[in-house]
């Protein structure tokens, strides 16, 4: 049992000024919220004007409309927003609004080995920049890697719902509030272990939220116990548990999963269920029955962590491993198409391949972007041709990102590169942004929501020209 560094009594105190409940299951019913059905039947917005997880609708880190400049100043930002921090958890942004975590450290607290302060879900206003209301919960820290922190994960939005993860030295932790800042249920998912700290982010499949509760058997700290790891499944109206499936834990993959429809698409794979396909080292690239969580097919390809999150490019799954010293592998394999079929790995990069980074993706074209700043192009269609490879140099941690023709990467400087999105090798621009990114940007065919520091900088991506 970890150790709890304040009272008893105080912890309490601290849970109760806070809507973060910290029970098994807690479901609140505000007047607002009058189940999924009503509130998802109330989501009429287009899927250009969504970017409602970690790195996009879908996973691709894509979006076909908006027009990126080649470069630009802050004198061209809508607005700017000042954060309590500098983290990395991602925003996401909707139409009307911009959602991200914010964390703060209390000053008054004077053992840095366990750490405590504030985590908060914040919603701004996306045309104004105008914070529209903050949620804040207690946590109480162990350690971190030092590029993680506690506002380290993505919000998922769904309807009139938003849903926040986060973990600290005591636990894992999932909620929803309503896009008004009502608070519905919270979930106090048990101990969690990880010396790098936690950095899972919620996905959104229907009535389902998805949560990849990756943790660590190898390689424990003294301070550690061995974790259990589980893909999870809960109803969104309501937080139940709708399934478990236990999944082989070494050291915790931080990956969003990434929704597979065989019936979509060139390659129908007719009456195969949806899937959702993760990557993690103790299973490789995996698919589950998107319906019950059954495991239907897996491929040990990485021996390392991943870090990043997987990707789908026609009846590919394509998902990457790494570490801080290299020996990083990028791996595709072809999803079966029938039950009892063999998985098959039908490319593999071991030479620029990401860690941290999700690639992106366009049509058929996979772009890479290596923790040392190799920026890279592959056809997927064509036995994963490499189209093109260029150093841009710097290091990376963000994702890239698509917006309409342009590719956009970010170095964790603070330096954005910006080159056509295209199989042919053009022009890179660069603009120093003024502080360091962590943190992947959120897209909307008008919006572009960057975190740059401890600010959030809000560029419009459909009246700047291209030059």
């Amino acid at each position: 049992m970890i150790h709890r560094t304040l009272p008893n009594l105080l912890r309490t105190c601290f849970l109760m000024t806070t809507v973060w409940l910290i029970t098994s299951l807690t479901v609140m019913t505000p007047a607002s919220v009058t189940g999924a059905e009503a509130d998802l039947a109330n989501h009429s917005e287009a899927a250009s004007e969504m970017w409602p997880r970690f790195h996009g609708p879908d996973g691709s880190g894509s979006i076909t409309h908006g027009n990126l400049p080649d470069t630009w100043s802050e004198d061209d930002y809508v607005w700017s927003a000042d954060l309590g921090g500098v983290d990395v958890g991602s925003p996401i942004a909707t139409a009307t609004q911009v959602f991200i975590l914010d964390s703060k450290l209390d000053s008054s607290v004077a053992d840095d080995s366990q750490p405590s302060g504030t985590l908060d879900l914040v919603a701004f206003d996306i045309e104004t920049g105008r914070e529209q209301w903050r949620r804040s919960h207690r946590f109480i820290d162990r350690r971190r890697h030092a590029r993680n922190s506690p506002a380290s994960t993505t919000p998922a939005v769904a309807g009139n719902r938003v849903f926040v993860a986060y973990g600290d030295s005591e636990g894992a932790y999932l909620a929803a509030y309503t896009i008004t800042g009502d608070p519905i249920w919270s979930r106090d998912l048990g101990p969690w272990s990880g010396v790098h700290g936690f950095g899972t982010s919620p996905m959104i499949d229907g009535d389902q939220v998805i949560l990849f509760n990756s943790q660590q058997v190898d390689e424990l700290e003294s301070w550690q116990v061995a974790g259990d790891s589980h893909m999870m499944s809960f109803d969104v109206a309501t937080g139940k548990d709708l399934w478990s499936t236990p999944l082989k834990a070494t050291r915790p993959c931080y990956g969003v999963p990434v929704i597979y429809d065989p019936t979509s698409g060139d390659d129908q794979n007719s009456g195969g269920p949806s899937q959702l396909i993760a990557a993690n080292k103790g299973n490789g690239l995996f698919g589950l029955d998107a319906t019950t969580g059954k495991l239907l097919w897996s491929l040990a390809v990485f021996d390392k962590r991943c870090c990043s999150s997987p990707l789908i490019i026609g009846d590919l799954a394509i998902g990457s491993c790494g570490s801080g010293g290299g020996g990083n592998i990028l791996s595709a394999v072809r999803i079966p198409k029938n039950a009892g079929d063999t998985p098959e790995e039908v490319f593999r990069l071991t030479s620029g391949a990401p860690y941290v980074p999700t690639s992106a993706v366009k049509g058929s074209l996979l772009f890479t972007i290596s923790d040392a700043g190799i920026a890279s192009c592959f056809d997927m269609d064509d036995d994963g041709r490499k189209c093109w490879s260029q150093r841009i140099g710097g290091n990376f941690g963000a994702s890239p990102v698509i917006i309409g023709e342009r590719l956009l990467l970010i170095s964790l400087d603070g330096i954005a590169h910006v080159t056509s999105a295209s199989d042919k090798e053009s022009d890179v621009s660069r603009v120093e942004l003024g502080g360091r990114v962590g943190a992947t940007p959120a897209v909307t065919s008008k919006r572009l929501i960057l975190r740059v520091g401890s600010r959030l900088h809000c560029l419009s991506t459909d009246s700047l020209p291209v030059e």
